[in-house]
């Protein structure tokens, strides 16, 4: 019998915002796709398109909203946005323990110091819900007026 540990995990991205927290299951061509949010933790499972189960669990670093959060499948990925129970509190890291499997990177495209992105993350997670690829969150941000905006 095969245990969840001994099957194969799906490459993840994930990023931090002031609300939530954006993960990125990166399997092309899914099948038999199941996702679980719970307050404490998300299991993943598919089928990639080969055949092979894939399978992940993450005990995440803080409690979850999990009835307000959503996952989304496109033809590469599923993409999930979980709702922090506490908001505007950075996560260091997305799971409990501080051991980062080597299946789970931070998504450095979306990573960014996000102190006053309550809109854009407003925006992202409207937009989301109405467009499947996940490039469609990846944001346009022209920081050219920042500078000015903290000198106030």
């Amino acid at each position: 019998m095969e245990t969840p540990d001994s099957r194969q995990h799906a490459r993840t991205l994930w990023y931090d915002r002031p609300k939530y927290v954006f993960m990125e299951f990166c399997v092309e061509d899914s099948t038999d796709v199941h996702v679980l949010i719970e307050d404490h933790r998300i299991v993943f499972s598919c089928k990639n398109a080969d055949g092979v189960e894939l399978y992940n669990e993450i005990e995440f670093y803080a409690k979850v909203n999990s009835k307000d959060s959503q996952d989304k499948r496109s033809g590469r990925s599923i993409t999930c946005f979980v709702r922090k129970w506490k908001e505007k509190v950075a996560w260091p890291r997305l799971t409990k323990e501080d051991i980062k499997p080597v299946w789970l990177s931070v998504d450095f495209d979306n990573w960014r110091d996000w102190e006053g992105d309550e809109e854009v993350e407003l925006a992202q997670v409207e937009h989301y819900a109405e467009v499947t690829p996940f490039s469609a969150l990846l944001p346009i941000v022209d920081d050219s007026d920042s500078a000015d905006a903290t000198s106030n």
